[in-house]
């Protein structure tokens, strides 16, 4: 299975530990979708933009990690999306971001602080 990561989980980023048993794939552009500043970390919704990602290829022990790290208190969804690698599940922001910062450039290397 590969997931696609847009923030904390790339590479070098604070969250990459959770990464280790993945196999990177590829980056990846994917439209429709907005990329906002959390604070330490960002969330994506469904929008208007573009947003820069990582395609990474893991077993379900590491989907079960990440799920327990991002879903917990319903902070973030799972959905499939398409990919040049094939499918892979994107976690979705489903809390509120009115007061957030959108992150115009969709790359959230590029934020600024």
């Amino acid at each position: 299975m590969r997931i696609i990561v847009y923030g904390s989980l790339r590479r070098e980023q604070g969250n990459s530990h959770w990464m280790t048993n993945a196999q990177w794939l590829g980056d990846h552009e994917i439209d429709g979708y907005e990329l906002y500043s959390l604070g330490h970390y960002p969330g994506v919704i469904t929008g208007e933009g573009q947003v820069h990602c990582e395609v990474y290829r893991i077993d379900a022990a590491t989907l079960g990690e990440l799920d327990a790290l991002r879903t917990k208190g319903g902070e973030y969804k799972r959905q499939l999306v398409q990919t040049p690698y094939g499918s892979a599940w994107l976690y979705v922001y489903q809390r509120s971001v009115a007061g957030r910062r959108r992150i115009e450039s969709g790359d959230w290397l590029l934020r600024g602080e």
